[in-house]
């Protein structure tokens, strides 16, 4: 087993890493550094920049505007792009969307919508989960009736995240509420959110936020050429998006860009008193959160390096970065809350007036990220995956 980099590799990354500081617009990095909201202009900026560059869609077939970059490089990419606090584009258009175009897809559709995915024209979301039908998405009730040319959807689907800023949204359907069994009679549709009859409806989370929304279908006609493989095969569809990408979920290069915040945050003088770091039980817990991080990275480079060798995907037990990638995540928020004490309340002035902004979005930020350990499959499904696949239990 080989843990470490080849030059070239080593060379590659340096690359990565200078084009970033070059090109990556301060304000943007600013607001992931500093954990403000990114609004859809500053998306599609990014977007465009990397698209120009070639970088938007590096896993994408090099036919369709993708790099030909390797499972090292490519995670040497989102690794450099974490510790520099560059965002990560939205995963629905060009890592969800797309994959399943470009599995399933027509030619005409693969011809009208990877184009635009690609160079940042459209935004796209997801519709998957519904009230009662999250986890448990076989459970959908959103329907769409067969009307000559058209399917006509009624329905609602619920935390779509950045549905505010979609044009596009794909969508799990049911198309034959008859089928024996809740996996079979669901389609899989692309609707434009500008079609009559769609409306969204923000929900405003416990930080503050406006992030998720409810999307309601009231009689929406869909283009029946919107169809994405066959109807009533939606469920083979969604599986395969389920099951895709899931070599950078562990963030590696994100959480160490986050370790060094949290670093600095505990070295400050506390009003009174020492720096936390001077504190032997807060060491002892930011020590751990280190290792496991440390543990992380080398795991994720035990992958790359099994990936190498076989040029085969990974297994199931890849989703062990999905678990603790999400709980490195959720140790350092909690570590951040500790560190700033009561700074850490939203809007909190400090000493003469000021307001410290950084610490006065740690609260909300700790919130947020108690879905980490959710979204994506939550962990205990990822477990489940490991037990059955991995371990045949």
């Amino acid at each position: 087993m080989d843990l470490n980099y080849s030059p070239e590799e080593l060379a590659f990354r340096d690359e990565v890493r200078g084009w970033l500081d070059a090109n990556l617009p301060a304000d943007i990095r600013d607001k992931v550094t500093q954990y403000k909201g990114m609004s859809k202009d500053d998306i599609m900026r990014w977007h465009k920049i990397l698209a120009a560059k070639g970088w938007a869609v590096p896993h994408w077939p090099v036919e369709w505007g993708g790099t030909g970059w390797d499972v090292t490089q490519r995670y040497l990419y989102e690794e450099q792009f974490g510790l520099a606090g560059a965002p990560a584009l939205p995963p629905f258009g060009p890592s969800m969307c797309a994959s399943v175009l470009l599995k399933f897809g027509t030619p005409q559709q693969k011809e009208r919508f990877l184009p635009r995915i690609r160079e940042g024209d459209d935004f796209w979301v997801q519709g998957y989960s519904e009230p009662g039908a999250g986890s448990d998405l076989a459970a959908l009730k959103t329907r769409a009736v067969r009307d000559g040319d058209v399917y006509r959807v009624t329905g609602q689907k619920i935390w779509t995240t950045l549905g505010h800023f979609g044009d596009w949204i794909f969508c799990l359907v049911r198309t034959d509420p008859t089928a024996e069994k809740r996996q079979e009679g669901i389609s899989f549709l692309l609707i434009d959110m500008q079609t009559p009859g769609i409306t969204v409806r923000p929900l405003i989370l416990m930080d503050g936020g406006h992030e998720v929304n409810e999307v309601f279908f009231d009689d929406v006609a869909v283009p029946v050429q919107n169809l994405v493989h066959e109807e009533n095969r939606g469920w083979t569809v969604a599986k395969y998006l389920l099951g895709h990408e899931r070599m950078g979920s562990g963030n590696v290069g994100g959480s160490r860009r986050e370790l060094a915040a949290l670093k600095a945050l505990a070295q400050r003088e506390q009003k009174g008193g020492k720096p936390l770091i001077d504190d032997p039980r807060f060491r002892d817990r930011l020590s751990r959160v280190e290792i496991e991080l440390d543990a992380l990275e080398l795991t994720s480079m035990r992958f790359l390096d099994k990936m190498r060798r076989s040029g085969q995907p990974p297994g199931a037990d890849v989703s062990m970065l999905k678990i603790r990638g999400t709980e490195v995540q959720q140790m350092i928020t909690e570590l951040m809350m500790q560190a700033a004490g009561p700074m850490a309340q939203p809007f909190k002035a400090v000493e003469g007036g000021a307001i410290d902004h950084f610490s006065s979005r740690l609260a909300p930020r700790y919130f947020n990220y108690r879905k980490a350990s959710i979204y994506a499959g939550s962990n205990e499904i990822q477990r489940n995956i490991i037990a059955k696949m991995t371990l045949g239990l």
